[in-house]
């Protein structure tokens, strides 16, 4: 997904607000003076008996919040990672740009935010192995009359800020005007105020899969894979998410996971 720059101050409130996933209580996260506790197979956690997850709310289909819960496929395995280290799962809404530049991990044990795996940031964070192959796409209202990107040139285009989309929208030539998140992102392109969004397939698709003013006009095949972030250096965690994301993958849960979030034809 996603690359973003926010403001200073977006980053402050996101990063300080704690907020529980599906029927747990909300909880605070232990910051740097919590001491660390062992958790099974010489895990460490940060809070004990926790597993604090950084994630970027909202993102649908990854995690948005529905019926005061936070929910969405990235949550899903968040879950099952938890209940794999027989840990209770406690979520930081935290500002992208912590998460993409490795500074969440101070402060959560791991970021599950539909991160694309960049060598850029596999030098200031290790990743698990690949969950989900999320290539770019161009989504356009149909009275826009765009039909592939070179046709996007001069019409207003959107982007999520620090996203790959955004790079890359940057890398051909676009003017795009950039989102803070990508609920701004698709509430713009819905309203009208701009005529195209380029972003990751499973996110656009999504937003516009029930609405036939839209239509994806062209995709990219860039090589994303999304990835778990682990601090550097953390092998007893990597192993740990890896164990979890490979029952996933054996058993067939994950792609139930995908059906659930992506539809039948997603990867």
């Amino acid at each position: 997904m996603q690359l973003k720059s926010l403001a200073t101050a977006k980053l402050s409130a996101k990063a300080a607000a704690i907020l529980a996933v599906g029927a747990l209580t909300l909880t605070a996260c232990g910051g740097s003076s919590t001491p660390a506790a062992s958790s099974e197979g010489g895990v460490q956690l940060i809070t004990p008996g926790k597993l604090t997850v950084c994630s970027d709310v909202p993102y649908e289909p990854f995690e948005f919040q529905k019926d005061g819960k936070i929910v969405g496929f990235d949550m899903d395995i968040a879950a099952e990672v938890a209940k794999d280290l027989k840990a209770e799962l406690s979520v930081v809404d935290s500002s992208f740009e912590a998460i993409e530049t490795g500074t969440a991990l101070t402060q959560c044990d791991v970021s599950i935010s539909s991160i694309s795996i960049t060598d850029t940031r596999k030098s200031v964070m290790d990743f698990s192995d690949p969950y989900l192959d999320d290539d770019l796409t161009l989504v356009a209202s149909v009275s826009s009359g765009i039909t592939n990107l070179e046709g996007a040139k001069g019409k207003k285009v959107g982007v999520q800020q620090a996203t790959t989309g955004a790079q890359y929208a940057k890398d051909k030539g676009l003017d795009a005007q950039q989102f803070e998140d990508t609920g701004l992102l698709v509430q713009a392109l819905k309203a009208g105020t701009i005529d195209a969004a380029l972003g990751n397939q499973s996110v656009l698709g999504y937003a516009i899969k029930d609405d036939s003013n839209f239509k994806r006009v062209e995709n990219f095949a860039t090589g994303e894979k999304l990835g778990i972030a682990i601090k550097k250096g953390n092998t007893a965690m990597a192993t740990q998410v890896n164990g979890t994301l490979k029952r996933l993958t054996d058993d067939g849960t994950m792609a139930k996971f995908k059906t659930t979030w992506f539809g039948e034809t997603s990867k």
